[in-house]
């Protein structure tokens, strides 16, 4: 028997140049029993296209699951939030604005000395006119060092609180 056609409709169909009927003609053809040695490699590739579109079929309970999981939507919880939860954002800002606040001005302070004082009488006395207070407060600072340092006060009048 001559498949002359059958050759004719692989090389169009390998160039894909064949239409929808032709293709169904080698489906057809490839599902018989009977079929040559040198054709029997292409064989496997349309029975699997008939096989696959066999088990693609859905069945005819589908629609009835589809709709009934289209009804049945799911419960949403609605949470509720309470004041603290939603200031919550803002206290935690504000601890890193207070923080950040602290830390700069701790060194601020720490580079602003601009002299190594080992007595609060040396740093009071470094201290412009301007800014100075009354006697009475400087003669207080002296006291004050006098006796952290262990020193007598006897030279220095006495001092009242």
């Amino acid at each position: 028997m001559d498949y002359k056609y059958i050759n004719q409709l692989l090389e169009r169909y390998w160039e894909c140049q064949t239409t929808l009927e032709e293709e169904n003609i080698l489906r057809a053809f490839f599902s018989q029993e009977d079929i040559p040695a040198s054709l029997l490699q292409y064989r496997d590739l349309f029975l699997y296209e008939a096989l696959s579109v066999q088990q693609e079929v859905l069945g005819s309970d589908f629609d009835r699951k589809v709709l009934a999981a289209i009804g049945q939507q799911p419960r949403v919880k609605a949470r509720r939030i309470n004041m603290r939860q939603r200031l919550m954002p803002l206290f935690r800002a504000a601890a890193v604005v207070a923080i950040v606040l602290s830390l700069s001005n701790a060194i601020e302070m720490s580079t602003s000395t601009s002299g190594n004082y080992t007595t609060p009488v040396e740093a009071f006395e470094a201290q412009p006119d301007m800014d100075k207070p009354s006697v009475a407060q400087s003669d207080s600072v002296r006291a004050d060092s006098l006796r952290r340092v262990g020193l007598s006060t006897t030279n220095s009048r006495p001092v009242d609180y």
